[in-house]
């Protein structure tokens, strides 16, 4: 691999050599920004930062929460009733409204009993783990996936068997793989949906062959449904739950992303399980002392949602829908243009695509790490490398940002990739 000029080349070294085990996706994105913030002190660059590599939708205009979310938030502060500990599950109010919240959409009722209030949903992602850690635990992780999933199970010793996501087949589950990975010892299959790094959102049909699969081989189901709700495609977004009759569920979520408001710190850890196998005493037991070692999220902001999921108008999830439509359309408008790189699968979800880099349509670029930190270094454009989610010269580009923003970053992209390609291809 080739070195820039100041460093940045070691740092992409150091990142590679820690990608598969321990990296986070904040971590490389804050490597990638230092190599910016090291440029820009070395040379005359004025480019504004564009990224497209955090799923956080606040860092532009287009997205923000609605006015009642605000306002809630605000009411519970200042009545002055929030202001000492919550109990360690979460308030009462708090964990009710999110059981009849999630029953909307499943055949049988939620009680607060199953609702756990989580620091997001990476603390619900831990206590998952957590939870389901004993000697020689494995657990079925998708690839691409979320690296947190990673650190998480070499915090708590338990091994990682990856399966993969078929970017062919709209980015499905191989359930074949899942049945020859499973032994004995593998203490649960988790699934994202919709998906993030690759955008998709499975059908009816899959998440029930998914369901009759993790049945078969004897394990439950982590369902991460951070991006719940956030479909724009053909395919409606359904809950794991719905089959919770079939296999037991976890399911993970959070107002971070469908509320925009990423940064409040809410998410649950839910138990929909409607055939009991959760609630055996030592089970529940051990759940609650866990939880007890947890700090939750502040607690006015826990008393915010009743009145956030029971007063928010529809026309604000509809608008976050259409931006995001309109954002996804823009980004593979614009990635069409660029030769090197190619989108299997248009988004139907989230807030994120997965994209093939073509590495020996460019001249000095060695692989996807590579790619990003001299796109960062020469372009002041932020996206996520492929590797940094299990897929080695692939990326991942966020789309929730502004049309213009996202316009911009795309067409450096395509510049960049110009100025690298092999002498045979510049007349693209």
């Amino acid at each position: 691999m080739e070195n820039g000029g100041n460093g940045n080349g070691v740092a992409a070294v150091n990142y590679e050599s820690k990608a598969t085990s321990t990296i986070t996706i904040k971590g490389i994105l804050s490597l990638l920004m230092q190599s910016i913030d090291d440029e820009k002190n070395d040379a005359e660059n004025n480019k504004r930062v564009i990224s497209l590599g955090m799923g956080d939708p606040t860092l532009y205009s287009c997205f923000h929460t609605t006015n009642v979310s605000e306002e809630a938030v605000a009411d519970t502060l200042l009545s002055h009733k929030f202001h000492g500990y919550a109990p360690t599950a979460g308030l009462p109010q708090t964990r009710q409204e999110i059981a009849e919240y999630l029953s909307r959409d499943l055949p049988y009722q939620l009680s607060s009993d199953d609702v756990f209030i989580t620091c997001g949903c990476t603390q619900a992602i831990d206590v998952s783990v957590a939870m389901l850690a004993r000697p020689g635990a494995n657990i079925l992780l998708p690839r691409p996936g979320f690296p947190i999933y990673e650190l998480c199970a070499a915090f708590r010793q338990v091994e990682v068997r990856h399966y993969d996501l078929l970017p062919e087949k709209g980015w499905e589950v191989d359930l074949d793989a899942i049945e020859a990975l499973a032994d004995q010892n593998t203490v649960a299959l988790v699934i994202i949906n919709p998906g993030n790094p690759c955008g998709n959102v499975y059908t009816y049909d899959h998440l029930e062959k998914i369901a009759q699969t993790a049945k078969r081989i004897g394990t439950i189901v982590i369902a991460d449904e951070v991006y719940g709700h956030l479909a724009f495609g053909t395919n409606p977004f359904v809950p794991m739950g719905v089959f919770g009759f079939t296999v037991p569920v976890i399911t993970l979520g959070s107002l971070s992303k469908r509320w925009i408001v990423p940064g409040w710190r809410l998410g649950w850890f839910v138990t929909t399980d409607p055939s009991a196998t959760f609630k055996k005493p030592k089970v529940v037991e051990r759940i609650k002392k866990y939880f007890d070692l947890l700090g939750g999220p502040a607690t006015f902001i826990q008393a915010a949602v009743p009145h956030i999921i029971n007063k928010t108008e529809e026309s604000f999830f509809k608008k976050t829908i259409d931006n995001l439509r309109l954002t996804s359309d823009i980004c593979c408008k614009e990635i069409e243009e660029i030769p090197c790189i190619f989108c299997p699968h248009k988004p139907e979800g989230s807030m994120a695509m997965m994209v093939k880099l073509n590495i020996s349509l460019l001249e000095d670029i060695s692989n996807d790490i590579d790619f990003c930190f001299k796109l960062a270094k020469e372009e002041s454009v932020i996206i996520l490398p492929g590797t940094a989610v299990g897929l080695k010269d692939w990326l991942r580009i966020t789309f929730a940002a502004d049309p213009s923003a996202l316009v911009e970053g795309l067409k450096r992209i395509k510049a960049f990739c110009q100025r690298h390609a092999r002498k045979c291809l510049k007349q693209y």
